[in-house]
C-alpha cells in the first residue's frame, strides 16, 4: 500500500516493483525520524539528532561499484577506472532485488539534484529504511510539496541493504554491489548501509552527463563574497582535505560543500545539505557544524555515545575515523538562499601531503593547474574508505577519480578552458602534513591555512613576493601576514633538510611516474608544466 505525497502516473508499479509491504513516499523530516526510530533503525539523540550506526560498512567500497557496458555508453566511459557490469548480469540482478522486495516496506524521496533548474536532475531514491530517506532529503534538494504531483523521476535508485549480491550470478566482486545503468536510468545497491553511497551515485550520474552539456561537474566546495555572489570561489579536495570546514569561513557565504557545476552562467550547488566529518570536531573552530549534532533531525553516523545522557564522544573512533553528520545547509547561517554563484574568481585545489614535502599554499599557471588536476595528488585520510587505517598518498585524478565515469582529460580540458576564459586564480593549498611526514611532522595549522585562504581569496596575495619553487616550478609566497615565514618554505620546517630534499625528490618521481599515463591525451601547454 502507497502512503503519503506521489505523482500517480509514476508510482512504483511503473517501474516494476510490485509486491512490496507499505510504500511511504515524500515524508517529511519528523515523520522519517520517528519511523527510523520506531523501527530501531536508530536513537533520538540530544536535540532530536538521529543517531545510527551504518553496520558493517561504515565507507565507500569503491571496488563493488560497476557501470553497465552498454552500446550506448561503450565509446565515452573510462572503462580502466569503472569495472564494467554485463547487461544480463544486471537484468538478474535487478530480477532479484525486486523479488527480495516482496512484502518488505520502502521509503521513497522524489528530489531534485541541481540548484539551476537547467541542468537539474530528478531523482527517486528507494530503500528498505527510513533514516536513508532521511540522509537524502538532506543530501539532496527538496520540491515543494505542490510539485509532487507532477514530479517524473530521471533516475531511480533502489537501496536495499539486506540484500546480498551472488558474485557468480550477478557479475560482481562480493555480496556488496553498486550498479549503475545509464541506459536504464537506474541505480542498484546491496549489502551495504552506508548512506554515502548514495548520494555519490548520484554525483557519478551528473559526472557523466554534465560535461556532455558543457558543464563541468565538479567535487568541490563553493562559497562567494558576503552580498558578492559573483567573487565565488571552488575548493577541490578528496575527503579529509579540509572541503567542508574552509568553505564554511564565517566572512563567506557558503555555497556548498562537496558537489557543484560550472556552466556558462557560473556555479551551482548539486545538493541540499552537508555531510561533515565530524572526528575531533572543534566546537570553538568549527561551531556551526558543532551546532548540527545536537540540531532536530540531523543524521550522525557511527558515533560513540554515551548511553545514559547521549552525549556524543567526538574523539572515539572505536567503529570508525570516518565519524560524519548529516544536516540541511540552512543549518549553516551563512549558507546561500539560492545555492547559486558567479564565474569563480579562485580556483583552489586542496591536497593533503603526508609526505610533508609541500608548501601550504602555491599559485598555479591555468597549465599548471590542469596538470595537478589531473594529478589529484593528496592522502586518503582514515575511515573515508574501507580498510583505510592511517594517511595513504595516492593519485586520484580530479580530486575524484571514484565517481569519474568519463575519461580525466574531459574534465582537466574542460576545467582548463573554464579558468583561461573566466581569468580565474588557480591556487593548491596543503592541509596535510609540515615539518616531516606522517608520524615524524605534524598537521599544517588550520588557523594558517585559513590565513592563507584568506589573502588568497581577498586579492591581498596576489601582491606578496613570491618564490619558485625548485621541486615543482610553481610560484610560493615568501612572506604573508599572520603566517610565519618558515611555514611558508616546508624544507625549513624539517629538522634535517637532506631528508626533505629525499622526500621532495621521490615525490616528484611519483608526480612523474603517474603522470606518463595522461601524456598522450594532453596539450604541450600542459606537458611543458609538468614539474620541474
Amino acid at each position: 500500500m502507497i502512503h503519503g505525497r506521489v505523482n500517480p502516473d509514476h508510482s512504483l508499479d511503473a517501474f516494476g516493483i510490485s509486491g512490496a509491504g507499505n510504500v511511504y513516499c515524500n515524508m517529511i523530516e519528523p515523520a522519517l525520524v520517528e519511523a527510523a526510530v520506531s523501527r530501531g533503525e536508530g536513537k533520538l539523540g540530544l536535540g532530536g539528532a538521529f543517531l545510527c550506526s551504518t553496520g558493517q560498512f561504515t565507507g565507500r567500497s569503491p571496488k563493488d561499484k560497476f557501470v553497465v557496458r552498454t552500446p550506448a555508453v561503450e565509446d565515452t566511459v573510462w572503462w580502466e577506472n569503472n569495472a564494467p557490469m554485463a547487461p544480463d548480469a544486471f537484468a538478474r540482478l535487478k530480477a532479484d532485488m525486486m523479488a527480495h522486495i516482496k512484502d518488505r516496506d520502502l521509503f521513497v524521496q522524489d528530489l531534485y539534484a541541481g540548484a539551476d533548474p537547467e541542468h537539474r536532475l530528478d531523482v527517486r531514491m528507494v530503500s528498505e529504511l527510513a533514516w536513508h530517506g532521511l540522509f537524502m532529503r538532506h543530501m539532496l534538494r527538496r520540491p515543494a510539496r505542490t510539485d509532487l504531483d507532477s514530479f517524473v523521476p530521471e533516475w531511480t535508485i533502489i537501496n536495499l541493504p539486506s540484500f546480498k549480491a551472488d558474485p557468480a550470478r550477478h557479475g560482481c566482486r562480493t555480496q556488496t554491489v553498486i550498479a549503475l545503468n545509464f541506459d536504464e536510468k537506474t541505480v542498484l545497491i546491496g549489502n551495504t548501509g552506508y548512506a554515502g553511497e548514495n548520494k555519490k551515485a548520484v554525483f557519478t550520474i551528473l559526472n557523466y552527463i554534465l560535461p556532455g552539456k558543457g558543464v563541468m561537474a565538479m567535487h568541490c566546495s563553493a562559497n562567494h563574497a558576503i552580498g558578492k555572489p559573483q567573487d565565488a570561489a571552488v575548493f577541490f579536495g578528496l575527503s579529509g582535505t579540509g572541503k567542508t570546514t574552509l568553505s564554511a569561513a564565517p566572512d563567506r557565504t557558503l555555497i556548498g560543500d562537496d558537489e557543484h557545476g560550472w556552466s556558462d552562467r557560473g556555479i551551482f550547488n548539486f545538493e541540499g545539505g552537508c555531510y561533515a566529518k565530524t572526528i575531533n570536531l572543534d566546537p570553538r573552530a568549527e561551531p556551526e557544524i558543532y551546532a548540527t549534532t545536537s540540531r532536530f533531525a540531523t543524521v550522525v553516523e557511527n558515533m560513540v555515545f554515551d548511553p545514559e545522557t547521549l552525549v556524543l564522544d567526538f574523539a572515539d573512533n572505536s567503529l570508525t575515523d570516518n565519524t560524519r553528520c548529516a544536516y540541511p545547509l540552512d543549518a549553516i547561517s551563512n549558507a546561500s538562499d539560492t545555492s547559486l554563484g558567479g564565474h569563480p574568481k579562485n580556483v583552489v585545489m586542496l591536497t593533503c601531503d603526508a609526505y610533508g614535502v609541500l608548501p601550504p599554499i602555491a599559485r598555479l599557471t591555468p597549465a599548471q593547474a590542469m596538470y595537478h588536476f589531473l594529478s589529484g595528488f593528496t592522502s586518503k585520510v582514515a575511515g573515508t574508505e574501507r580498510g583505510i587505517t592511517e594517511p595513504q598518498p595516492t593519485f586520484s585524478t580530479c580530486f575524484g577519480a571514484p565517481f569519474m565515469p568519463r575519461r580525466p582529460e574531459v574534465y582537466g580540458k574542460l576545467l582548463q578552458a573554464k579558468i583561461l576564459e573566466q581569468g580565474a586564480t588557480c591556487w593548491l593549498v596543503n592541509t596535510g602534513w609540515t615539518g616531516g611526514a606522517y608520524g615524524t611532522g605534524k598537521r599544517m595549522p588550520i588557523k594558517a591555512t585559513r590565513a592563507l585562504l584568506t589573502a588568497a581569496l581577498d586579492g591581498s596575495l596576489a601582491n606578496a613576493e613570491f618564490r619558485r619553487d625548485p621541486n615543482f616550478g610553481f610560484d610560493v609566497p615568501v612572506a604573508v601576514h599572520d603566517v610565519g615565514s618558515t611555514l611558508l618554505n616546508p624544507r625549513d620546517t624539517w629538522a634535517d633538510t637532506a631528508a626533505y630534499d629525499a622526500q621532495a625528490r621521490k615525490l616528484v618521481a611519483m608526480f612523474s611516474k603517474n603522470f606518463e599515463q595522461y601524456v598522450p591525451f594532453i596539450d604541450d601547454d600542459v606537458k611543458a608544466a609538468a614539474i620541474g
